[in-house]
C-alpha cells in the first residue's frame, strides 16, 4: 500500500524537512498550511485554516491520508489562550479526518516545554527538573498547551483507532524563513551583523547555559524520527524525545561559531546581553546589507527570532535530553551538532539569506 502523508505546518523548519525526507522516501505528500509554500519540490499544497472546521473540510474533501504529522502551533499572549487556540486546532483537525476512516498513525510534534513548563515556572523560584530529561517525567502541574494537545491525540486515537507517536524536540536547528522559532538562522544573521559592523560577536546569555550541558536538534534528524516512528511497529503509541545525540557546552561551541565567520568571540562576561535588545535597531542596517550583498530577504524579521533565541539561552538551569527510549526500540541517527550549524550556514550562504 502507498503511504499518503498529510504534513501540517509543512512551511515550517521541521515541516519542511520532514516533506522532503518522506518524498525521498516514495511518499505521497501533502502540505497543509494557511499559506503553503511551494519550495518543497513534489510536496502537494494545502490551504487551509485548522481554527475553521469548514475551511478543513472543503480542503481535505478529495484527501484520503494514511499517515498525520502535525508539527504546527499558534502563539498567544497567555497560556489559556494557547491551550484553547492549539487545542481546537488538533481536535478539528482530527474531527475531520476522522470521517474518512484512512489514517493509521498520527504524530504530534511538541518540544521540551513538556518538562519545563513556561519560562517563568523555574525564574520564580520554581524547583528545575532533573537532567537529563526523561520521556518518563510526570507532568507538571501547570497549564501547558502541549498537554492539550498530546490530550486531543488520544481522544481521537481512542474514537478512530490509529496509533500515534509524540515527538518532544529540543532547539531546532535548520532553515526556514518568516519562522518564529529559529535560533540557527538568528545566530547567522547575528554574526553577519558583527561581521560587516565590527561588533563583537557576544554571548547573550545566561551563564547556566554557558558553562551548563545542553544539546539541540538537527530539523533532518526529527524529519527522520518522525518516519521511523509512523512506520515501525515496535515504536508506536509512544513519546520520544529527539535530539542530535552528542552534547556540548555553548563555552566551547560559540568560538567555533564565531570561527565560522571570521568574527571576535565574547563569552559571558557578568551580564546578559539579550539579543532583543543588541539586535532592535538593526532592521535598516539589515536592508542596507542585503542591498551591498544582492541578499534575498531585506526584512529582519522573516529571518531572525531573537525573543525566542534569548529564552533558549537565557534559561537560568542546564537543559539536556535523554534519548534512551527511542534508541531501545531501534532508533540510531546521530548528528554531530557543530556540523548541523555549519551545514545551516552553508546553506543561508548559498541560498543568499546572508552574505
Amino acid at each position: 500500500m502507498t503511504n499518503t502523508a498529510l504534513v501540517v505546518g509543512a512551511s515550517g523548519i521541521i515541516g519542511s524537512n520532514l516533506a522532503r525526507e518522506l518524498l525521498a522516501n516514495n511518499w505521497i505528500t501533502y502540505g497543509l498550511a494557511r499559506r503553503p509554500s511551494t519550495d518543497v519540490a513534489g510536496l502537494q499544497p494545502v490551504a487551509a485554516d485548522l481554527l475553521d472546521v469548514a475551511s478543513l473540510e472543503t480542503a481535505l474533501a478529495d484527501l484520503v491520508p494514511t499517515h498525520v504529522f502535525i508539527t504546527s502551533w499558534m502563539r498567544n499572549d497567555t497560556e489559556a489562550e494557547n491551550i484553547r487556540v492549539n487545542g481546537a486546532m488538533v481536535r478539528n483537525l482530527l474531527a475531520v479526518l476522522g470521517k474518512k476512516g484512512s489514517v493509521q498513525h498520527v504524530a504530534l510534534v511538541t518540544g521540551l516545554k513538556h518538562y519545563l513548563g513556561p519560562f517563568e515556572a523555574y525564574v520564580n523560584g520554581g524547583l528545575p527538573p532533573p537532567t537529563p530529561l526523561r520521556e518518563s517525567q510526570p507532568r507538571l502541574a501547570l497549564d501547558n498547551f502541549y498537554y492539550a494537545q498530546e490530550d486531543e491525540v488520544y481522544a481521537a486515537a481512542a474514537r478512530d483507532g490509529f496509533m500515534w507517536s509524540i515527538h518532544r524536540p529540543h532547539t531546532i536547528i535548520g532553515k526556514a524563513v518568516g519562522n518564529l522559532m529559529n535560533l540557527g538562522t538568528t545566530l547567522a544573521v547575528y554574526a553577519s551583523i558583527c561581521k560587516e559592523t565590527g561588533r563583537p560577536f557576544r554571548w547573550p546569555g545566561s551563564q547556566a547555559q554557558w558553562d551548563g550541558l545542553s544539546d539541540v536538534t538537527d530539523a533532518r534528524v526529527i524529519a527522520k524520527q518522525l518516519v521511523w516512528a509512523a512506520t515501525t511497529e515496535a515504536a508506536r503509541n509512544e513519546a520520544y524525545n529527539i535530539v542530535n545525540g552528542d552534547i556540548f557546552r555553548w563555552s566551547w561551541l560559540w568560538g567555533r561559531l564565531a570561527e565560522w565567520f571570521g568574527v571576535e568571540p565574547v563569552g559571558f562576561d557578568g551580564t546578559m546581553h539579550p539579543l532583543e535588545v543588541e539586535m532592535a535597531g538593526d532592521a535598516d542596517l539589515w536592508r542596507d546589507i542585503a542591498t551591498r550583498h544582492g541578499l534575498a530577504e531585506p526584512d529582519l524579521s522573516r529571518l531572525a527570532s531573537p525573543w525566542h533565541t534569548d529564552l533558549d539561552l537565557g534559561r537560568p538551569i542546564e537543559v539536556m535530553t535523554d534519548m534512551a527510549n527511542s534508541r531501545q526500540r531501534g532508533f540510531a541517527v546521530y548528528q554531530r551538532t557543530e556540523d548541523s550549524f555549519f551545514d545551516l550556514f552553508a546553506q543561508l550562504h548559498e541560498d543568499r539569506l546572508i552574505p
